[in-house]
């Protein structure tokens, strides 16, 4: 099927106004991603009699090497699974601090955050979980050979993909830092200028990959990728060991469950902050007429920022890995909490963050992620993150085995109070243990409406992942844009700290900003940022997807 244009225009009444002609539908199954060749491989899937888990691990290892800037076996993520049968299940394959880690890892002699080396090299990187969690995936609720699944990968690599244009160009911006932080020649340096249609072949990658296919979790946490991963810390001044691989372990937690105007929300839990925080801020904005003010208009802007900031002041102070930390998840949750902290604002004059902390409780990621979603003829879906942190993670790639590692070790408080490369701020709940999970934002999301499968939606955009899910699901729900309106509308984006109104260009009225401006509000025009993945379930029971067109993001179905 063709690729949908998006077009943008003003209206008369101000209100900007997104149109997609047509948007795609399904019957059989579909799967939105980041890359064409991993929504391709994941269709093959489905139309071989695969479920929507099948089709996930599939896209997920096919992202690794066509989407290496996110798409990973370096990295880690999260899963919301929902069964034909109401069935809901949320995996947990994020990433670890080794177990050598430590809370002033990365302070100088005179106890300053130094966070360059959380950001990049081997010492930013955390214990990798993606393969393990689709080990665990496809071992729970998969049905097609687990070879099967890895042999499109594997395919790619070997046989290479022709890149994209955005490709191409990040590619070869990257050239010196990959040289910069890496001993041996990669794949992605073997040009020093690439360009749309070259062929991209990592034949050090596919040889990973037939020992992930051949031997599972044991063909990548032990064995020669192992001890070629423990090299490159060796070269690197890296922490993590061979036991720290060896001992990894994805887990399957209880998903977060919400509501939201007779809409079931089901997302992650900790240590992702996405699902609580998501909960919250429909709590706190459920009961103003968003549908009546309009999208993006001046109160409905106030009002979605009102609610940011006083999420994520909490998201700061309460949340973190909950094997270590106990997260007050039913306080956070609760509607009373969260309806009693919007008492405070007003719509005369901004809130100052300053003025706001963390609530009470009575006890105690670049925007380089990546998101995918797949539904399958049955009405099984899945809602999954992956990522290796900032772009290409921590420009490492393990000598010999041809994959980035990620610098997931910035997503934990590198030092309290000290803002991480999103501009967010932690306390003690997400500092670095051993062995502890790095804090989230991570925000795969399935809802129900009636009981039966209504949307699957999700996003990279580090600290913008949370607002970004939100402000797609009210698109559809309060301001009836379809799937793929609702994923390409202009964004804004608030966080607590700093202090600011982040918004993509046209995103905001030029009247609006003045008004908001007339408040006290501080706001910022950014470059466009995220790329929202989503399904909706149409009343006939067909797939209608929004791939956003800022990236290379396409569905395919049948």
């Amino acid at each position: 099927m063709k690729r949908i244009a998006i077009g943008l225009f003003i209206l008369a009444s101000g209100v900007m106004q997104v149109i997609a002609q047509n948007p795609e539908t399904f019957k059989n199954g579909v799967i939105v991603s980041a890359h064409p060749e991993a929504s391709r491989v994941g269709v093959e899937i489905l139309k071989k009699g695969g479920n929507a888990v099948d089709a996930a691990v599939a896209v997920e290892l096919a992202l690794a090497v066509v989407y290496p800037n996110a798409g990973n076996i370096g990295g880690g993520g999260f899963m919301i699974y929902r069964g034909k049968d109401g069935r809901v299940d949320a995996l947990d394959y994020r990433e670890k601090a080794p177990s050598q880690a430590r809370e002033n890892m990365y302070w100088s002699g005179d106890g300053q955050a130094i966070t360059e080396l959380s950001m990049k090299g081997a010492l930013a990187s955390g214990v990798p979980g993606t393969v393990d969690g689709m080990v665990k995936a496809h071992a729970k609720y998969g049905s097609l050979p687990w070879s099967d699944l890895v042999q499109p990968a594997i395919e790619l690599a070997e046989k290479g993909f022709s890149i994209t244009e955005k490709q191409a160009d990040e590619f070869t911006k990257n050239h010196q830092v990959f040289l910069k932080y890496n001993t041996k020649e990669t794949a992605i340096t073997s040009k020093t200028k690439w360009v749309a249609g070259d062929v991209f072949i990592q034949g050090e990658l596919a040889n990973t990959l037939k020992r992930i296919q051949e031997k599972g979790r044991a063909g990548f946490y032990e064995g020669e990728t192992a001890e070629l991963i423990v090299a490159e810390m060796k070269r690197g001044n890296g922490m993590m060991s061979l036991e720290d691989l060896k001992n990894y372990q994805a887990v399957w937690r209880t998903p977060i469950i919400g509501q939201y105007k007779g809409l079931k929300v089901i997302s992650m839990p900790p240590p992702s902050s996405g699902g609580i925080a998501l909960i919250s801020l429909f709590q706190s904005v459920e009961k103003y007429p968003l549908k009546k003010w309009g999208f993006q208009a001046e109160k409905t802007v106030q009002v979605m920022v009102e609610a940011e900031r006083r999420v994520y002041a909490d998201r700061a102070e309460h949340l973190g890995d909950p094997d270590f930390y106990q997260v007050p998840v039913s306080q956070l949750v609760n509607k009373d909490y969260n309806v009693g902290r919007m008492e405070t604002m007003s719509f005369d004059k901004a809130t100052k963050s300053s003025d706001i902390k963390a609530g009470e409780i009575a006890a105690k990621e670049s925007e380089e992620t990546t998101h995918y979603c797949v539904v399958d003829q049955w009405g099984n879906a899945v809602s999954a993150t992956t990522t290796l942190n900032d772009s290409y993670g921590s420009k490492v790639v393990v000598g010999g085995a041809g994959f980035l590692l990620n610098n997931e070790m910035d997503d934990f408080s590198v030092k309290p109070g000290t803002p991480n490369m999103y501009g967010l701020v932690g306390g003690k709940a997400n500092s670095i243990q051993p062995n502890k999970r790095m804090l989230s934002s991570m925000t795969p999301t399935i809802l129900e409406n009636n009981g039966k499968l209504y949307m699957v939606v999700g996003t990279p955009g580090g600290s913008t992942i949370i607002t970004s899910v939100f402000q797609t699901i009210l698109n559809v729900v309060e301001f009836g844009m379809n799937m793929q309106q609702a994923v390409a509308a202009p964004r804004f984006h608030h966080q607590w700290l700093p202090d600011r109104i982040d918004f993509e260009p046209l995103a905001i009225d030029q009247k609006v900003k003045e008004e908001l401006a007339k408040k006290e509000y501080l706001l910022q025009e950014r470059k466009p940022y995220g790329r929202v993945e989503g399904v909706l379930v149409l009343p006939n029971g067909e797939y209608q997807a929004g791939a956003d067109p800022r990236g290379d993001d396409i569905a395919k179905g049948y």
